[in-house]
């Protein structure tokens, strides 16, 4: 199962840019114990690498008994985290500082979905 953006993954999500910001949807499925190494990748994004490039949780929880979901579509933490545009998302991936953190995300996870968002126009 994927768990990081790949190169063709990060592409593609940079030609689809409908520009301004997006707010990336986080699902996650922790590994045996992985919740632990996920809070040590959580922590250093938060104190180093969102401010850096703009970027802003706007809600961490974690994921209760689905109300309505086919089964295995159940998710252990649900992160939304604000970016100020795509390009501020994958410069933060490829800064190099932020890959000799990032396998703490990997390690931690047996399944993710990282899903980019934007606003409904309203009016």
């Amino acid at each position: 199962m994927a768990i990081d953006p790949r190169g063709a993954d990060l592409k593609r999500f940079l030609q689809e840019d409908p520009g301004g910001p997006v707010v990336m949807l986080n699902l996650l499925r922790f590994a045996e114990g992985g919740r632990a190494s996920y809070d040590k990748y959580a922590k250093a994004l938060s104190e180093t690498f969102l401010a850096r490039h703009g970027g802003e949780v706007l809600y961490a929880g974690n994921g209760g008994t689905p109300l309505v979901a086919e089964q295995g579509q159940d998710w252990d933490a649900v992160l939304l985290v604000r970016y100020p545009s795509r390009e501020a998302f994958s410069r933060m991936v490829a800064d190099p500082e932020y890959q000799q953190f990032t396998h703490f995300r990997t390690e931690a996870l047996t399944e993710a979905v990282l899903q980019p968002t934007t606003e409904w126009q309203r009016g």
